[in-house]
């Protein structure tokens, strides 16, 4: 007989490394609610204002802000092989690990890839980015904000300005950093932004809001060519060359999305729920009290993490995300041990990194709905007594002392002046 296995039932957790994190309850309410067919007025009109919402969202005026059906790497992917024709040229600056990832899937859509490489925990200064526009001519600069597996926020607000001036697209990969810290899609001359709900959104992964300006849209429409079976009797294909995948086609996901409805696919009805309420509890709170949330928490988190004598990482933390911190792994410790045991006993997860970092630093979120005083106060209880258990004494009480300070006086605010050009 077929195993029907248990109800299912997962125990609560505090999900405080770098993503996926707790999903904030105004987001499963709203994915509860009932299905309609996706052509239903009152359906269309859901994704009309998710569009309105996600502009908001991306700070933009862009008509093309729409969502991606797929975790966040399905919105790269999508701009990707719908910018890309085989041979462009696409630069790369690679500060971790999802900067590796921009070149894995820029080479997928077969573009001749130039990479560029900080050390794990710096950034690039704007100058050795348009050094190598410069001496490449790219046709797309593809970058992260802010890289998870490093920590680190790559300030972007002048190198959309460098790719303007040297009439190269720019594509940025927000996942990690979106609506926690700023990103002003259109002051900054960003041309097409990809991000995912399950970071500083809270929600779920598994849709990719995305925004592209309009020359970013008409490069696509270049290469529009619509499936057979679902052709309007007026339509004529473009002159581009055909867009590599046909799930990913940004030109007929644009019609989709647009007025025209396309039946290119059927959307996720309950995550498209879940992103229109993500982008509404965020404009909700507004961005100074939210910024302000998340600088105060970064700034607690690590003041406690340094009074139990732990080191935080990065080269220079001016470039810090206020969402997620790395921890240096004291020596003689078992990082896996200890995360082990931090989910067993306290039922907290935090993070380890990728590459170079892999066993050198835990990585701690503070992202969104899991950006929360309690949060960070029992993370740091339960890490100084599982460290303590795993041979790194620290103050008794210390950490959580400090944290507290900060808490209680919100003057320590000490990385505000960084995100706001971030």
């Amino acid at each position: 007989m077929q195993n029907l296995f248990q109800d299912l039932n997962p125990p609560a957790c505090r999900l405080m490394g770098p993503g996926p994190v707790e999903v904030d309850p105004r987001v499963l309410n709203a994915m509860s609610m009932p299905m309609l067919g996706q052509f239903d007025p009152r359906f269309t009109s859901y994704m009309n204002e998710v569009m309105s919402l996600y502009r908001g969202i991306f700070q933009t005026r862009n008509e093309w802000t729409l969502l991606v059906d797929g975790t966040a790497r399905a919105g790269i992917e999508a701009v990707m092989v719908s910018l890309l024709s085989p041979g462009d040229k696409v630069l790369v600056p690679v500060f971790g690990r999802f900067g590796h990832l921009l070149a894995e899937i820029a080479g997928r859509c077969r573009a001749e890839v130039i990479t560029i490489e900080a050390e794990w925990g710096q950034v690039f200064d704007p100058q050795q980015i348009e050094d190598a526009i410069i001496q490449h001519r790219p046709k797309l600069l593809a970058c992260v904000q802010g890289d998870t597996s490093t920590t680190m926020a790559q300030p972007l607000n002048e190198i959309g300005k460098i790719c303007r001036a040297h009439d190269v697209l720019i594509a940025v990969d927000a996942t990690a950093s979106l609506t926690g810290m700023p990103l002003d899609t259109d002051d900054w001359q960003i041309d097409a932004v990809t991000a995912g709900l399950q970071k500083c959104l809270s929600g779920p992964p598994g849709i990719a809001p995305i925004t592209l300006n309009d020359r970013a849209a008409e490069l696509i429409q270049r290469r529009k060519h619509i499936e057979q079976g679902i052709r309007p009797d007026n339509y004529q294909a473009a002159d581009g060359e055909m867009i590599q995948s046909n799930y990913f086609d940004l030109a007929m996901i644009m019609d989709y999305w647009s007025e025209a409805r396309l039946n290119h696919h059927t959307e996720a009805t309950s995550m498209l729920y879940a992103a229109r309420e993500c982008a509404r509890i965020v404009l909700q709170e507004g961005w100074q009290t939210r910024f302000a949330r998340h600088n105060q928490t970064s700034t607690a988190l690590v003041n406690g993490l340094r009074a139990m004598d732990l080191e935080v990482f990065g080269k220079d933390l001016q470039y810090k995300m206020p969402n997620v911190t790395g921890v240096v792994i004291p020596k003689g410790v078992d990082a896996d041990k200890l995360r082990g045991e931090m989910l067993h006993d306290f039922a907290i997860e935090i993070g380890t990194s990728f590459g170079p970092l892999h066993g050198k630093i835990w990585r701690i979120g503070t992202m969104g709905y899991g950006c929360r005083k309690d949060n960070v106060l029992a993370c740091l209880a339960a890490l100084e007594m599982t460290l303590r258990r795993n041979g790194h004494s620290a103050p008794a009480g210390a950490g959580v002392d400090a944290a507290l300070a900060v808490y209680n006086d919100p003057s320590h605010d000490a990385f505000s002046n960084n995100i706001t050009n971030a």
